[in-house]
């Protein structure tokens, strides 16, 4: 998970000061909280904290950057186990001095099984206490954090669903208000992705956990969304011919901005929202032999399948959005092969069929896609739209997602945002509780050709705090270490229109409006 939206800044605001804080934090570890060993509580001294990338504490080793830019805070670790299954990890961080009041909590990305220590340090340098878990496996080293905890395990699926960061979030907030005596007056999710999906079950499954929620790119319809990452494989892995070598992704890219680029009335290499480009990846298809500059008949198709939704082969229901123009830089993660995306077919092979040899030919986007459905029962789906119970005790919930998303169809967040609406009564209801920021030309939680770097952290606190609800949010583009360019995120349906004079490269040239 990469919190592009959660820059690092120097603790300002002083809320509470420990006047012992060695003492204070060492008795953290006699603390009596249910199901959960407390394995360490001590002061780290200010820059001198140190860890391995996979979030495994290893003494001695080379620091990144920003554990050398941290006060002095109480460092928790605690093992949590709900059932005799689980082993939730969990890291707490609290600032000995500076504490800002607040409790953020930060997710997870795919399969989870780490700890990224280095997001725990951003927030610990702007003051929240901040905490995050494993949610209780461990990553393997080899393979990455795939699926294989949960084959025969399903304790552990329901932590990884939605316990663990449930507990963690409980249990956090009862080590705080042991440690500052009082606890946090606002707590807030962070997450993208997995984190995203955590974000939104957390508000319909807990809705008094957090005041104020992050969910960028959210993975919140686990069952379609894997399901969807098989379609893709299956159009473009499954037969030889069909596969679309990488060297031909810019050529596609291209032809989209050739066809689209100027809709939105700025020439910039980006489309503010893709959905209004009719791209037909046949005008680029080969007259003759095939060659690095065209695509075969076979080729069309497979594209022409990525960006079409995932469908249901009997009822031609849609399972899931397909991807969108303006994409095609990042189709690597799922049609660059040379197998299938691992997320997906770990989903398919260890939990829905319990069979690690499974093949993701196989999959029937019928009835397998409807077992997936029955069996989840709510354990990853994060899908129900009533989130009454957030919305009444004032959460604010901060939707967001790049245009260009690569993995997760962007337009999954604006069916979910607008089911939302329905549920809740109309925008106008929803509107002071729940926006949705489209970014256009921004990729998978960050990155990309548009601007993808904001502080959505900042704006979420504003809205919980001083009920001012983000009308905007600037973001930025970043190129060798420079800011280049700079556009106002707008609350959907709202884009970025251009005013028709200034720099196309500065925000101020640009007014959020709804669409022409």
């Amino acid at each position: 998970m990469n919190i592009r939206c959660a820059p690092i800044l120097l603790a300002t605001a002083l809320y509470g000061q420990v006047q012992d804080p060695a003492t204070s934090c060492a008795n953290l570890a006699s603390l009596k909280l249910p199901d959960t060993l407390i394995t360490r509580a001590q002061l780290a001294p200010a820059g001198q904290f140190a860890a391995t990338p996979m979030g495994v504490l290893a003494p001695g080793a080379p620091s990144f950057k920003p554990f050398s830019l941290l006060p002095v805070f109480c460092h928790v670790t605690a093992t949590l186990k709900p059932s005799a299954d689980s082993e939730i990890k969990i890291e707490l961080w609290m600032p000995a001095a500076g504490w800002n009041g607040r409790f953020q909590a930060l997710g997870n990305g795919g399969w989870a099984g780490t700890i990224a220590l280095n997001t725990l340090a951003a927030a610990v340098a702007r003051g929240y206490a901040v905490a995050a878990t494993d949610t209780g496996h461990v990553a393997n080293p080899v393979n990455g954090a795939g699926a294989a905890f949960a084959f025969h395990h399903p304790e552990k699926v329901i932590d990884f669903g939605y316990r663990a960061v449930h507990l963690m979030t409980v249990q956090s907030k009862a080590l705080i208000q042991a440690f500052y005596g009082k606890a946090p007056a606002k707590s807030y999710w962070v997450g993208c992705s997995t984190g995203g999906r955590q974000g939104l079950m957390e508000a319909q499954r807990y809705p008094a956990d957090y005041d104020g929620i992050i969910a960028g790119a959210p993975a919140n319809y686990m069952t379609h969304l894997l399901a969807h990452g098989i379609w893709v494989a299956q159009a473009t892995l499954k037969e030889s011919a069909s596969y679309i070598p990488r060297s031909k992704y810019a050529v596609i890219h291209q032809a989209v901005l050739d066809a689209c680029d100027s809709l939105d009335g700025v020439k910039d290499g980006v489309l503010d929202d893709p959905r209004a480009c009719r791209f037909d990846p046949k005008t680029i298809q080969c007259s003759g032999e095939d060659s690095l500059t065209c695509l075969t008949a076979a080729q069309v198709a497979a594209a022409r399948k990525i960006y079409a939704p995932a469908t249901n082969p009997r009822t031609g229901r849609e399972i899931f959005p397909g991807l969108e123009p303006g994409s095609e830089m990042g189709w690597t993660g799922l049609a660059g092969g040379p197998d299938p995306f691992s997320t997906a077919t770990d989903y398919f092979k260890y939990i829905v069929f319990e069979n690690p040899s499974w093949d993701y030919k196989t999959l029937d986007f019928d009835k397998d896609v409807a077992r997936a459905d029955t069996m989840d029962r709510g354990t990853l789906n994060a899908v129900d739209p009533n989130l009454k119970g957030f919305v009444d005790r004032g959460g604010k919930l901060l939707l967001y997602h790049g245009w260009n998303d690569q993995l997760i169809a962007p337009e999954n967040s604006v069916n979910y945002y607008l089911s939302v609406v329905k549920a809740l009564g109309g925008a106008d209801k929803v509107n002071d509780a729940v926006r949705l920021f489209m970014a256009p030309g921004m990729t998978h939680c960050a990155g990309g050709d548009g601007p993808s770097s904001f502080d959505c952290v900042t704006a979420l606190e504003r809205w919980v705090e001083q009920k001012q609800p983000p009308d905007r949010i600037l973001a930025s583009h970043v190129a060798s270490g420079k800011v280049d360019r700079t556009r106002p995120l707008c609350p959907y349906p709202q884009v970025a229109l251009y005013r028709g004079s200034g720099d196309q490269n500065d925000a101020a040239s640009f007014v959020c409006k709804n669409p022409r």
